[in-house]
């Protein structure tokens, strides 16, 4: 198993992030990162923060992110937030988020590549995977709409934006003719990334997502890409792709700094 340059590990979780947020938010260039905002859905984090991850020259450079984020946002009654890539090389950052009042927490995450070999999974009655339409649109939905994605507020708006956007393709998993999983593969360039796992609670425990991950990693196979990824939320969730045949080589380390509301570790 392959072990990526924590350059390599940068490169990919940038390109496939900037992918990912720009299917539901407006993108604007900074000297130092990006700023993404969505004013129609100002509590989807995702849609609305600084990206930073080009290096911070000194103490006034980090002042002056600060004050243009906090501006940006609090002048379109947003919270404020930054998501910091590669923290450990940004310090005066930090110590410039500290000074204004921002909340901080550490948000490392292991990036697992697909192996090659199918999901082992076992045979159910009952199970249906099928692509998401308009037909079957509000049934997937209501899957999406779990707090851990961040609830109906938040998924309907953003659902909606990736589900007309051409890089994204939803799949949803009945049991019995009832929703009760899904998850979405987003195409940046040569990858492809594993996205909105989602189970209802009534239907968890049952190696639901195993099911998804192999049809995920068939898809793949028949549309071609370099690599199949996948950015586990916690420890849980990377045994659970673990056992389905994706490895971590490798770990994202980023900074959630944010002046206002919860922190992403508590949605989670």
């Amino acid at each position: 198993m392959a072990v990526l340059s924590q350059a390599e590990i940068l490169s990919i979780a940038e390109q496939t992030d900037i992918a990912y947020k720009r299917a539901f938010s407006r993108m604007e260039a900074r000297s130092w990162g990006l700023l993404f905002v969505n004013e129609e859905n100002p509590m989807h984090y995702d849609a609305n923060h600084a990206h930073v991850f080009r290096p911070v020259a000194g103490e006034a450079e980090a002042e002056a992110i600060v004050r243009e984020t906090t501006a940006f946002f609090s002048q379109r009654g947003i919270i404020p937030r930054l998501y910091v890539y590669a923290p450990e090389d940004k310090q005066p950052l930090i110590s410039a988020l500290e000074r204004h009042g921002f909340q901080t927490e550490s948000l490392p995450a292991p990036m697992q590549l697909w192996q090659g070999g199918l999901a082992d999974v076992r045979p159910m009655e009952g199970i249906a995977i099928e692509p998401v339409t308009a037909a079957n649109y509000d049934d997937c939905l209501i899957v999406e709409s779990i707090p851990e994605l961040g609830g109906r507020d938040v998924r309907e708006k953003a659902f909606a934006m990736e589900f007309a956007h051409p890089d994204f393709a939803h799949y949803l998993l009945r049991v019995d003719g009832e929703p009760a999983s899904s998850l979405c593969l987003l195409r940046a360039g040569e990858y492809m990334r594993v996205e909105n796992v989602a189970t209802l609670p009534a239907f968890r425990g049952r190696g639901l997502i195993g099911h998804l991950l192999r049809h995920a990693q068939e898809r793949f196979l028949e549309t071609g890409g370099a690599r199949l990824l996948v950015f586990p939320i916690n420890d849980r969730v990377e045994r659970v792709y673990r056992r389905y045949g994706f490895a971590a080589v490798g770990e994202v380390r980023t900074l959630h700094a944010y002046r206002g509301g919860k922190g992403i570790r508590e949605i989670r």
